[in-house]
Parts: C-alpha cells; structure tokens; sequence
C-alpha cells in the first residue's frame, strides 16, 4: 500500500513566454531558497524560443519543478490555471527574469504563520537593471494593512506582483485573477483579498525586481492607467469609501521622460563610483536627446570618474 507524500507548503507560480535571457538565473534562485518545502509549478505559455528547453532541464535535475507546457493563452488565464493546479495552499509568485532573494520564502511564510489574519503579503524589492545592477532600493513601503490598503485604493502598487506570497483558498474565494481587469490584474486581485482578509508586507528586502531599459513605452501604459482607475474606483465602490487615485505611471511616455530615467539611472552608477555603469547610462542618455548637451556632461563625468567595481 502506497503512502502519499504531504502536499508542499508553498506552490511558487512562474509564468512563462519567451523568457529564456533571464529564466535560468530566476529558477535557480527559487530553487536555492533556504526555506525548501515547495513545488515550482513552471507554466511555459508557448514559448517559441529555448524557453521549455531550460526548463526541461531543471525538471530533469529537480523533482520540485513541475513543467506545463501548451499553446498561448496569455498571463491572466496562465495565472489561473497556476491557481488551479496548485498543490499547496500558498502560493508565491514570481516572474522569469527577477531574482528571489535566498531568505525570502522563510520571511514570508513565517509572516503569515504568526499573522493568520493575512490573506496576502509582500516584501520589500531592489529595482535592478539588465546587468544585473542596482538602481534603486524600495524601502518606503508600508508594511501595515491600513498603510498597504491606502496604497492600493490610491493606484500604488505597493504590493510587488512577484513578490507576494497569498493563501490558495482565498485567491479562489475572489475569483482569482479577473481577465476584464488585464494590466492591472494584480492589483484588482489585491484588492478584492483585502476586503476578505488584510495585507501586510514584511520590512525585508525579498527580490531583486528587473527593469528592462526598452524605448519609449507602448500606447499600452495610457490603458493601463485607465484600467487602474477604474480597478480602484470599483473597489472603493465596494468599500463604500472615496480615495483619491493618485498613480501617474513610472514608464517614460515620451523622449523626455526616457532622458530623465537614464539620467537617473547613470545617478545610481555615478554615486557609488561605478563607473561602467555611468558610462552606459550616460551614453543611453545621449541616444535618446544627442543635441542636450547635459547628456555630454554626463558622459565627460563618466569617464572622469574614480573607477570601482560594479555591483
């Protein structure tokens, strides 16, 4: 007679779609996670690229990672069969090109240990770059459920998508990912958990959260914002309370706001001395608005800088 095995404590939940630049390096930091009693439940939504062939590998090495693999249905029916198909009754987010911190899932499991009033939690993220290098450190997030819920009725996603860890039966009780609300799915989904339980995020570091430099954003961002709005209407709505929204986006929408990211980005470099890092940015500047003559100012800094390694 056959014994099962105890189902995991937590399912981590990875989308992915054409992920393979960054996805060896986000697996392997789930799968070296301290806190270990976990399934990756990794779901290859039609990759075309070598994407299923990196995770066939890490199945064939780990017996925690679980591969589904099917045509293209896209992030928010992705989501949901994750939610489905989930053996355990955590489920922790995450996307092919961060990088979990090692502590992370020991942080937040035992946050939602001691606080079963908490339905979903976060943690503070470090922003870095394509190279892996820092930008900036999220560390003025609130950590409390009234502090987080403001945030969220406001249209601040305070709650890092692939920095949660929520409970499976009350991801289920809302419904889980509501497809009218995609681009902004995850924060309808925070939303609707905290009318059902309260939210907390834990005061540590748990990600390093990956910002792609890109060009100018897609007419996509406007619509975003629209769906935010309306996301944090309804659920003020629901409340029966009115919170100003006060979101404005944080991707550039035009040359001049893409100049002022990379000049903030080349500050993350220039300040601690990394001047590779300083470099590029200055020269990224340059590209976007040539006849600014700051950008060339920059670049001269840049190259007059002390070198040190970069982090």
């Amino acid at each position: 007679m056959s014994v099962e095995s105890a189902p995991p404590a937590i399912t981590v939940l990875i989308p992915v779609y054409n992920g393979e630049e960054y996805l060896r390096e986000a697996v392997e930091s789930i799968l070296n996670q301290s806190f270990r009693d976990f399934e990756a439940l990794i779901i290859d939504d039609g990759s075309t690229d070598g994407s299923l062939a990196i995770l066939n590998e890490f199945a064939a090495q780990d017996e925690r990672v679980r591969i589904i693999s099917r045509e293209n249905r896209g992030l928010v029916a992705t989501l949901n069969e994750g939610i489905e198909q989930a053996n355990a009754p955590l489920i922790a987010r995450m996307d092919a090109d961060d990088i979990a911190l090692p502590e992370r899932f020991a942080l937040q499991v035992a946050y939602l240990t001691e606080h079963p009033e908490v339905v979903c939690v976060g943690g503070r993220y470090i922003n870095i770059d394509e190279k892996n290098r820092i930008l900036t450190y999220m560390d003025h997030l609130p950590t409390d459920d009234e502090g987080v819920q403001q945030a969220l009725l406001a249209g601040n996603s305070v709650l890092c998508h692939p920095c949660t860890l929520f409970r499976r039966d009350d991801a289920l009780a809302v419904g889980g990912y509501d497809p009218e609300t995609m681009l902004a799915e995850d924060l309808d989904l925070w939303l609707r958990l905290g009318e059902r339980g309260k939210l907390g995020i834990v005061p540590d570091y748990v990600l390093h959260y990956r910002e792609h430099s890109g060009s100018l954003s897609s007419g996509s961002h406007g619509k975003q914002l629209e769906v935010m709005r309306q996301v944090c209407a309804k659920a003020g709505e629901r409340r029966g309370v009115s919170v100003p929204f006060e979101c404005t986006g944080w991707r550039p929408t035009n040359r001049s706001e893409l100049y002022d990211r990379m000049r903030a980005r080349w500050w993350s470099g220039y300040a601690r001395g990394y001047k590779s890092m300083a470099l590029d940015y200055a020269w990224q500047a340059i590209k976007v608005m040539p006849w600014n003559p700051n950008g060339w100012w920059l670049m001269l800094k840049s190259i007059l800088l002390r070198n040190r390694t970069d982090s």
